[in-house]
Formats: C-alpha cells, structure tokens, sequence
C-alpha cells in the first residue's frame, strides 16, 4: 500500500469493561432523547451550537465530499421568516396534501400546521444537502449525499442531545423556502430543519414506545 497522503490513526484502545460501560452509559443517554415541540427561549451560546456542528461535520461521507452545509440561525426576524413560510406548507399538509393514512399515523403525536417553536426556540439549524461541488468553476460529483446527509444529522442530534438540549427534526414539504431564506444556492438541497433548546418548563409528549431489540435487529 501507497502510504503516500496518509497518517497514523490517533485511536484510544479501551479495556472490555470499559467498553460496555461507555456503551450502556450512552445507550441510556440517547434513550432519555426525545423529540420536543414546547421549547423555552432560555439563550443557549452560539459557541455550544458551532461545537454540535461541527461534530455533525465529522461524519463519515461518501469520497470524503462532505456534501453539506448547516445554516445556523439565531435572528428572531429571520426565525419568524421561515415559521411563516412553513405554516403555508403545513396548512396544505393538514388540508390534504398528506392523505388520510398519513395524517392517521400523525394523531397519536399531537402535531398540527401551528409551529411557534420555530420562533420560540433560541436556536435554528438548517442542513442543506450539496447536490455536487464547486471547485475552480469546475462541477465535482458528489457521492451518496442522502446517506452521507443523513449520518450527519443523526451525529448533530446526538451532539446537542449530549450537550444537554431538546431536538425536534422539522420537515414541511417542499422546503424550498430555506434556500431563499437561508441565501443557499439551487445547487443545495434542505434536508431538515433541526430545533434546539431548552423544553420548556411544562413540557409534554407523547406516551410512546420504542421497538425491542429483537423488533430492530437480527443477529447471524
């Protein structure tokens, strides 16, 4: 092998009982995670959000593209830009758009066209997905952007779950509007909206159960 362009790993070698004591810690950690929509407008440090990204931007992508952007937003005016455009779009959701089934599945969670977490939450986080690259003028093909995307947005709600936030992934269709709003060329792709902050001191949700091990996973 060519070790040319390469390095040494920096790698951490545990001790068994370390391991399972790390994974069953962080196993109850993000079993305690839940999807949030009363948030509180407690100021979270811009600082603390730029650290989740950028542990959402270490994700593993495909050919090391890294074919995402996130716009981070704070602004209580832009806030308010993008819950009215997605009030429209959720109207027309609820109204029909969704079909029967759809809105039957929904029922059980509460969810409605009103979105005033979007205003309310001090912390906004659009994840743009890049169709493919500029460099020099020159086009670059990007490879297996919904999978890479996707595995960065569940290491983003890890991070900000770990740090001590609520989450809510929000994604009114089309979503087109956070390009406009976000000033992000056509060539980008909103992928979700992520919601961060503090629940809100009289926060509820939903009675639900998560899937047993032997209902997610097989082992051979």
């Amino acid at each position: 092998m060519n070790t040319s362009g390469f390095k040494p790993l920096n790698f951490t070698e545990r001790a068994p009982e370390d391991m399972g004591d790390r994974a069953r810690a962080f196993r109850a950690l993000m079993a305690r995670r839940r999807t949030v929509r009363d948030f509180s407008d407690r100021p979270i440090p811009q600082s603390l959000i730029e650290d989740c990204v950028m542990t959402a931007a270490s994700a593993p992508s495909g050919a090391n593209q890294q074919p995402w952007h996130f716009a981070i937003i704070g602004d209580a005016a832009v806030k308010s830009r993008i819950r009215a455009a997605a009030e429209a779009e959720e109207r027309e959701f609820y109204a029909g758009r969704a079909g029967a089934e759809w809105l039957g599945a929904l029922a059980p969670l509460g969810t409605g066209a009103d979105k005033p977490f979007l205003e309310t939450a001090p912390w906004l986080i659009a994840v743009f997905a890049q169709r493919h690259g500029l460099k020099d003028g020159r086009r670059i093909k990007h490879y297996y952007v919904p999978e890479s995307v996707g595995i960065a947005t569940g290491l983003l709600i890890a991070a900000l779950h770990n740090a001590g936030l609520a989450t809510l992934t929000h994604t009114p269709a089309p979503m087109g509007f956070l390009n406009a709003i976000c000033r992000r060329p056509d060539t980008e792709k909103p992928y979700v909206l992520v919601v961060a902050g503090h629940p809100s001191q009289t926060c509820m949700v939903p009675d639900i159960r998560r899937k047993a091990f032997a209902d997610v996973a097989s082992v051979f």
